[in-house]
């Protein structure tokens, strides 16, 4: 239905899951891509994979809570590819807690991958979009570019045990609708996709041995069995989401079908809320 054939994509937590996911749909709609993750070995092999689906692609392995490397990450981007013309936020994990149980390291580590580090993302690019936006309008042209940051359910509804990862998400949205005015000028679509239960690691049955590395520490991730059920009830669909259904609306906000719709928050959660 749509080509990105001209475009350059880059996605943050491209290794696995849904950032996978959208990567590989960028791909195959013609986008060459960059991707993102702390995970160098995943993160190899998914842009393997990748690199079979479109003309250009490279990955870039790091830690973006890291100061210096958003900036590293869009210059290797245009450097590499090209130019700039899609940012997908997508990397993000769990850290969860009752509010008096919540450490001020957890509480800061949610901020800093779901909202600071997406920031320092679009800072670290705006220079090179606004550029082009002048030089494109000097020669008479308009050419559309796409941000679209995820968020959660846990934003919009709340979420015992998740005050960090619920203030992160929402502040997603703020920085979101916030740029859509700030970059509308310069024909940027602005837009953020709220996901509920969705097939990834961080749902998988809760046990001792489910974690993810960071920066040193080895984190639980996962959910109660009961919990996921509960959840899985409370869908009109029936169902948890998988890796694809949840990049389908990140896509439509890639393309060109949404030229018209910026500072928008689509909720993908097969009808559940909290």
């Amino acid at each position: 239905m749509f080509s990105l054939e001209s475009k350059v994509a880059l996605v943050t937590g491209g290794a696995r899951g849904i950032g996978r996911a959208i990567a590989r749909g960028l791909a195959k709609a013609g986008a060459a891509v960059m991707i993102t993750d702390i995970d160098s070995g995943p993160l190899a092999e998914a842009h393997g994979e990748i690199a079979g689906l479109t003309r250009r692609s490279a990955h870039i392995a790091g830690d973006i809570t890291d100061p210096s490397f958003p900036s590293h990450l869009v210059e290797r981007t245009i450097q590499d590819l090209g130019g700039l013309d899609i940012i997908v936020n997508n990397a993000g994990y769990t850290w969860d807690n009752v509010i008096q149980k919540t450490t001020d390291e957890q509480f800061q580590a949610m901020l800093d991958i779901h909202v600071v580090a997406p920031f320092r993302i679009l800072r670290a690019a705006s220079g090179f979009i606004r550029e082009a936006a002048k030089r494109e309008a000097a020669e008479g042209r308009r050419v559309y570019r796409k941000v679209v940051n995820i968020t959660s359910i846990s934003a919009t509804d709340g979420s015992p045990g998740q005050a960090g990862y619920s203030a992160g998400k929402s502040a997603v949205i703020g920085l979101t609708r916030t740029l859509a005015k700030e970059w509308g000028r310069y024909s940027v679509n602005v837009n953020a996709v709220g996901f509920g239960l969705i097939e990834t690691r961080l749902i998988q049955p809760l046990t001792n041995d489910a974690t993810i590395g960071i920066k040193g520490r080895e984190i639980r991730v996962g959910v109660q069995p009961g919990v996921i059920e509960k959840m899985v009830s409370t869908s009109p669909l029936g169902r948890a989401g998988t890796p694809e259904d949840a990049a389908g609306p990140v896509l439509f906000f890639c393309s060109p079908l949404s030229d018209f719709v910026t500072g928008e928050v689509l909720m993908c959660t097969g009808g559940m809320r909290f």
